[in-house]
């Protein structure tokens, strides 16, 4: 991890411990929201990341809150579709979104009705964690280094599964492709749930995706890692090397959750979100269940969520544009 995500996190694990202390007095002080259930936006299907992280999220913040948040599955075009929704919603703190990196890739790779540091308020930088090119058990794929060489050996016939168009497991390989000189086939899905079940299944023979998609798949055998793209070895694949342990540089691309209310949501309402979640990502049990999908929780402040963002933004459209990949990609 980078110097500036290893503050962020340092940061924001301060901030979780704080939060445990002060968020009841806080969520006390402040009188009037929620008056409504709480609506949460995935802009994914079922059974993605977004989906899994903001599940286990749900129950103790709705308890902290008093109200209950309903989860809205606002799948497709690689989460803009329930992006836009949320870009439209009021900002009266009825309406918030679960997003992940490819909330800093999109507006990029298409044309937006939004920009996201724009239509939206940042509340919390939630977790991070790496991305992993993983196969089926079938395959004879046994490093990385063998999909190279299959790669080289018949360019533009290897297929590799990603969660849609434009998201940063797509931007990596990409990147992974130029600097190691093959090209793969990229396979597009409307999801990481859509794509895992095909990868399980052995429809597509690589996918490169986030952790909590594929864990318990990786526990059991089902699917093979073959690299992440952490800078070095992931406590939560033990044994599989980095793709910059694999002749790739510095190589790194830390894939991320983030929550994000409407821009022009009252501060207080905003404040009194952050510190709901903050105090439900303070719990032991809440931590331990993110965790064990395979990301570190970071929790940050609003301000720190802002400009990682930002800088995703940054970072990723320059790569996004340099390498020409389009929603048509």
């Amino acid at each position: 991890m980078t110097d500036s995500r290893s503050t962020i996190r340092r940061r924001g694990l301060f901030a979780v411990a704080t939060a445990g202390l002060f968020a009841p007095t806080v969520l006390r002080a402040q009188t009037g929201w929620p008056e409504r259930p709480i609506r949460m936006i995935v802009p994914w299907p079922p059974g993605g990341s977004v989906d899994t992280v903001t599940r286990i999220i749900q129950p103790r913040l709705q308890e902290v809150l008093g109200k209950p948040v309903i989860i809205d599955n606002r799948g497709g075009a690689s989460g803009s579709i329930g992006a836009i929704e949320a870009s439209r919603a009021a900002p009266d703190g009825d309406t918030w979104i679960m997003v992940y990196d490819t909330q800093a890739t999109n507006e990029s790779v298409m044309k937006l009705p939004f920009r996201t540091m724009e239509a939206f308020t940042p509340v919390s930088l939630i977790a991070t964690g790496p991305l992993a090119m993983v196969t089926h058990h079938t395959t004879s794929y046994r490093s990385f280094a063998d999909v190279i060489a299959a790669a080289k050996a018949a360019p533009d016939t290897v297929n590799y599964a990603t969660s849609g168009v434009g998201g940063l497991a797509h931007v990596s390989t990409t990147l992974l492709q130029q600097q190691g000189g093959f090209r793969m086939v990229h396979v597009p899905y409307r999801g990481a749930g859509p794509a895992t079940q095909d990868a399980v299944a052995g429809h597509v023979p690589l996918f490169m995706t986030n952790l909590p998609a594929v864990a318990q798949h990786l526990k059991s055998g089902l699917l093979r890692p073959l690299g992440v793209t952490t800078r070095g070895e992931s406590r939560h694949v033990p044994g599989t090397p980095a793709f910059a342990q694999q002749g790739f540089g510095d190589f790194e691309a830390l894939t991320w959750w983030a929550m994000l209310g409407r821009a022009g949501t009252p501060a207080p309402i905003t404040a009194r979100m952050h510190a709901a979640l903050a105090q439900v990502l303070s719990e032991p049990a809440v931590r331990s269940k993110v965790e064990e999908q395979g990301a570190d929780v970071v929790a940050s402040t609003p301000e720190e969520c802002g400009r990682f963002l930002a800088a995703e933004i940054d970072r990723w459209g320059a790569v996004i544009r340099k390498a020409g990949i389009t929603a048509d990609s």
